[in-house]
């Protein structure tokens, strides 16, 4: 159905048609004309293009999402829910895309034409500000401290509340369980600075790094690359759960078990992770927090007139103590 088959349905111009569905301001257009024409619409079951309405305006409803170039887990999936939550209701639907280049991400601003952006930690303030010099509202998130961002989700804060808990169960020698994924090296660095800052407050050996693959076998020849030492790793803080349900796999294929003869700690708080024999241990980042917060900025951007409060700029993390510490 098109606008065309609309006005022949209602009895009146295509232009008003267009005018009646698009709120056009301005417009004498009585009352009744208006109703005749919106039910003839619900009738043939037509709506307006948003790739016509976004030609007319200059920009679409749509808030664009980028995301990291990194695999999209659960905790990525609730965070883009969490700002769908906030802003499909206002009538701004939400699409994302993972960030690979500058290039591609100029070409799909370029043709998307967003009505605001949300960046995931996914590319630089530099690119920020050349967004919004085009006149497009950009909402950033920081993985550290780093100034200019609307949010930050600091990947130290999280390393370190898994070493101090450690260290507070009586641990001396920790390691760190990373991720063989490369897109997850940023992240992986910031959580182990954290566990790093820690061990050296507490005149504790540095943290042991292992790399460890999500592949029993693998994991278990990095689980005795830990404990095979003069001074036996006896608690591991690992880049995030999959990585740590890893560790547990790698346990119990080289016949140990956690936390008896090695402790671990993850990060996210996946489902699986409850359901781990043991339970696991974990970090908790709240992506959906995460994902609410991100969405009330950009509404803020967006609808000043809402008159919406500063929402936090620093969600909270909470360690789940389970069964593996």
């Amino acid at each position: 159905m098109t606008s065309k088959d609309v006005a022949q349905h209602a009895g009146v111009s295509q232009s008003t048609v267009s005018y009646v569905l698009n709120d056009t301001p301005n417009q004498s257009i009585s009352p009744a004309t208006r109703d005749r024409v919106r039910a003839a619409a619900a009738t043939l079951g037509y709506t307006p293009s948003a790739a016509a309405r976004a030609l007319r305006r200059g920009s679409s409803e749509a808030v664009l999402v980028v995301l990291p170039d990194a695999p999209i887990g659960a905790a990525i999936a609730a965070m883009i829910e969490g700002v769908s939550a906030v802003l499909e209701p206002h009538g701004h639907p939400v699409v994302h895309r993972r960030q690979r280049d500058t290039v591609g991400l100029r070409a799909l601003w370029h043709e998307l034409a967003p009505a605001a952006i949300a960046n995931l930690a996914a590319f630089p303030a530099s690119e920020e500000a050349a967004i919004e010099a085009a006149g497009i509202p950009v909402v950033g998130v920081a993985l550290g401290g780093e100034p200019g961002r609307a949010m930050r989700v600091p990947q130290t804060a999280i390393g370190r509340l898994q070493a101090e808990h450690l260290v507070q169960r009586g641990h001396t020698h920790l390691g760190f369980a990373a991720s063989t994924d490369p897109h997850l090296a940023e992240i992986a660095r910031g959580r182990l600075a954290g566990v790093e800052e820690v061990c050296a407050e507490r005149g504790l050996p540095a943290p042991v790094v292992v790399d460890v693959p999500l592949y029993a076998d693998a994991a278990a020849r990095a689980v005795q690359r830990l404990r095979d030492r003069a001074g036996p790793v006896t608690a591991v803080c690992a880049c995030n759960d999959d990585v740590a349900l890893a560790v547990l796999a790698g346990l119990r294929t080289a016949g140990l078990a956690a936390p008896g003869d090695l402790a671990v700690v993850g990060v996210d708080n996946l489902t699986a992770g409850r359901l781990a024999a043991p339970p696991l241990t974990t970090v908790d980042i709240r992506p959906d927090d995460i994902g609410t917060t991100l969405g009330k900025h950009v509404l803020r951007r967006l609808k000043p007139e809402l008159e919406l409060p500063v929402p936090d700029d620093e969600p909270p993390i909470d360690l789940v103590v389970r069964a593996t510490t």
